[in-house]
């Protein structure tokens, strides 16, 4: 079995635990005997390829989609995503308006056609530019491998168009996977219209849709209306080889308390600040660690000094590789109060290296994980109690250590990706 597999990021080089899953996941289809080429928007060259063919969008020159670009546009019909909206057009004007634009379509996407475009790979401005892009060449890529894979399978929004893209140029079979939805990312009134869109559309024309945790499969079916005869949970799993356990020096005497995750609303992290004031009105032995960056920063580092706790409270920045490593043989408890999680993969980071965790209720990873501790995002003073319990009580850290290095050992993507294997099998077999 041969898949052709649309992804944004790949280690080393990854802002989140979207590569890192992709990684796992060709790993673990490598070991259950399914070839993958996955398609990235710019590739460094340093990627592990031991289980994968990776194939850099950025070299890939638009040129045998179809024999015009208008053909492409009917035939793929995904939506070009415009940044101009007309509220108060009558009707005629609005559909010479339509026209007018369909015609810039086709002029800005000739630019392209028959040359490369280099991608950032990134998470900027233009973002949504890039989406659109990247489905033209995902098209591209699809009929030139044509005959090299049997389904395709598109992670998160970002490559859903393309993975679209690829299914009307090849018909063959589509499977999503939501990684994470608009829901997850803030509250319903901050949700982005067009990525909301972009997501239901893609969950719409897929075969399958594959989701992170039975939480997100909820969301998937109440939120965005989907069949739920073909929406399948597919838990995440963790890496671990060619992993060593490091032994660190430590800098300082107290003990560590460390929150390692994108700053963002998602990740509660004014939550953890919270907790980590009410403990420190218990006991001075201890420091807490934010480890990363996002656009709470400057906020957090304000909350902090409000509530008087800097000189016990560090910000490290975002931190790759080694140094998440390194982050977490340093710390004696793991925190993560995110608002909403669809899995989260780094408690079973945490537990692997004998890190007792707390982590929220409303994540995909209390589904799996029995020997973390669990609160609500919102219950700091639950919180707070968890982590002196697991600073003060060193019997119920190690028990929690030990049996949570056992647990998530079990969790691999071996185990994860036969399911996934499964979920092939059924589409190719229809």
């Amino acid at each position: 079995m041969r898949v052709l597999m649309f992804g944004w990021e790949f280690p080393p080089h990854i802002a989140g635990g979207l590569g890192t899953a992709c990684e796992g996941i060709v790993k673990g289809l490598a070991y259950n005997g399914v070839e993958t080429l996955f398609v990235m928007p710019s590739a460094s060259g340093d990627e592990d390829q031991s289980a994968t063919t990776i194939i850099n969008a950025s070299d890939v020159a638009v040129d045998v989609v179809s024999e015009t670009v208008e053909s492409f546009l009917d035939k793929v019909k995904f939506v070009h995503i415009g940044t101009n909206m007309v509220p108060y057009a009558d009707p005629e004007e609005f559909a010479r308006l339509v026209d007018e634009d369909r015609q810039r379509q086709v002029k800005d996407f000739s630019i392209s056609y028959g040359q490369k475009y280099k991608f950032s790979g990134k998470y900027g401005a233009n973002l949504l530019e890039e989406v659109a892009r990247y489905a033209m060449v995902g098209g591209t890529i699809a009929l030139q491998h044509k005959d090299e894979f049997d389904l395709i399978h598109a992670h998160d929004w970002l490559t859903y168009y393309a993975g679209i893209a690829a299914k009307e140029l090849t018909g063959k079979p589509l499977v999503i996977h939501v990684h994470a939805t608009s829901f997850d990312r803030g509250t319903e009134d901050m949700i982005d219209s067009r990525v909301f869109a972009i997501e239901k559309r893609g969950m719409l024309l897929a075969d399958r849709v594959v989701t992170v945790s039975d939480l997100t499969r909820n969301i998937v079916i109440n939120k965005y209306g989907i069949d739920p005869s073909k929406v399948v949970t597919v838990h995440n799993a963790v890496d671990f080889s060619g992993r060593e356990n490091l032994s660190v020096e430590r800098g300082v005497k107290e003990k560590t308390v460390t929150f390692l995750g994108r700053i963002t609303f998602q990740k509660g992290p004014e939550y953890f600040i919270e907790a980590a004031a009410k403990v420190l009105k218990r006991t001075k032995n201890v420091r807490f660690v934010m480890a990363g960056s996002g656009d709470m920063m400057n906020r957090a580092i304000r909350q902090a000094a409000r509530l008087g706790i800097t000189d016990r409270f560090h910000f490290t920045g975002f931190l790759r590789g080694a140094d998440v490593q390194k982050m977490f043989a340093l710390s004696d408890v793991y925190i993560m109060p995110s608002v909403s999680e669809p899995f989260g993969i780094s408690p079973l980071e945490a537990m692997r290296t004998g890190v007792p965790s707390i982590i929220s209720k409303q994540s995909g990873a209390a589904e799996v994980l029995r020997y973390a501790f669990k609160v609500d995002f919102w219950d700091v003073d639950a919180m707070a109690d968890d982590i002196y319990a697991l600073l003060h009580y060193p019997a119920l850290a190690a028990f929690s250590a030990r049996q949570g290095f056992d647990e998530v050992n079990a969790l691999k993507w071996n185990g994860a990706t036969a399911k996934l294997k499964a979920v092939y099998e059924s589409l190719l077999n229809q």
